[in-house]
């Protein structure tokens, strides 16, 4: 029976990997860490991702074998704190990386995402491999993580997976600063006052996902075989892709006087360097990929549970 530590558990995904979890391997088997653990359930613990040598403690005391490692400061965020966003994404990443070195874990799950895309990606259907040239600190350092990920793979033999996730849409939790947060702002709005200001002009289309297709992409490739991976950096995965401008049409279906208005702020000229869909035939190929949320499916989903 694996023993799971979850880092940055009180995040977005977090929040529903650790529900998740539990149900498959049992609550005890289940560890929450979060540098914010107020409202994690038990087991949990407040713990720094970065540091090291806590980390090592507790993995040692309580027998942990895999670890999801999901703590990050996001794209928009991170551009505010362009210093702190790297310290704090590469030193978590490199924590754990070197637990499962050294050993003492058998796996590790890190999340890529497809901010390490950049502007001279091809746009439509942008492949596992292609160029990649990212222009947010976010970004650099998730491009950077995965090619740490190969490495240390490659050289020390570590089984660490990961999913170059696209914008991720829950009603579980509060998103945390990213670029396609908007997609979930606009049902809170809709609900609220039945209008929405987007700060993402509406016709930029960008890929998105339903959490659960997240939670169950990671769980799958977690689960695969080794011998069937191809990919050590980070996968492609992709689930549904809309601009602005269709999702509020969706949306009109359960608010009719849905007011919009656009704003573009600084987060468009993020938005404008990512990919607008993404070819993950890799991950349909090597571990039977395919998701199950449409953006009908999601807006239903989002209207029912908001």
């Amino acid at each position: 029976m694996e023993k799971v530590l979850i880092l940055g558990a009180a995040g977005q995904i977090g929040t529903e990997l650790v529900n998740t979890l539990r149900a498959t391997y049992g609550n005890d088997q289940v560890i929450a860490g979060d540098l914010l653990a107020a409202n994690l359930s038990e087991p949990c613990i407040q713990i720094d991702a970065t540091d090291e040598h806590a980390l090592r403690e507790l993995v040692t005391k309580e027998g942990v074998t895999v670890v999801y490692q999901l703590v990050a400061m996001l794209s928009a965020t991170g551009e505010k704190l362009p210093e702190k966003a790297w310290a704090l994404n590469m030193q978590a990443l490199f924590a754990v990386l070197n637990l499962a070195k050294d050993q003492l874990i058998k796996q590790v799950f890190w999340p890529s995402s497809i901010a390490a895309f950049g502007p001279n990606t091809p746009t439509l259907d942008s492949p596992q491999m292609t160029v990649m040239d990212p222009t947010t600190v976010y970004g650099i350092s998730k491009l950077s993580g995965e090619l740490w990920c190969q490495y240390y793979h490659d050289k020390y033999g570590v089984d660490v997976r990961s999913i170059r996730y696209p914008g991720l849409i829950s009603w579980g939790a509060e998103p945390g600063g990213g670029t396609t947060d908007y997609a979930i702002d606009i049902f809170r709005s809709a609900k609220k006052d039945n209008a929405y200001t987007c700060f993402i002009a509406e016709d930029t289309r960008l890929p998105m996902m339903h959490m659960d297709d997240a939670i169950r992409a990671t769980l799958e490739l977690m689960n695969a075989p080794k011998e069937q991976l191809s990919i050590w950096t980070s996968y492609n995965v992709s689930g549904v892709d809309f601009t602005p401008f269709e999702l509020a049409e969706a949306l009109r279906k359960h608010y009719p006087d849905l007011a919009m208005r656009y704003a573009p702020d600084f987060r468009q000229a993020i938005a404008s360097t990512w990919p607008q869909r993404i070819d993950d035939s890799q991950a349909r190929l090597d571990w039977g990929w395919q998701p199950a949320y449409d953006l009908s499916d999601l807006v239903q989903d989002m209207v029912e549970h908001v």
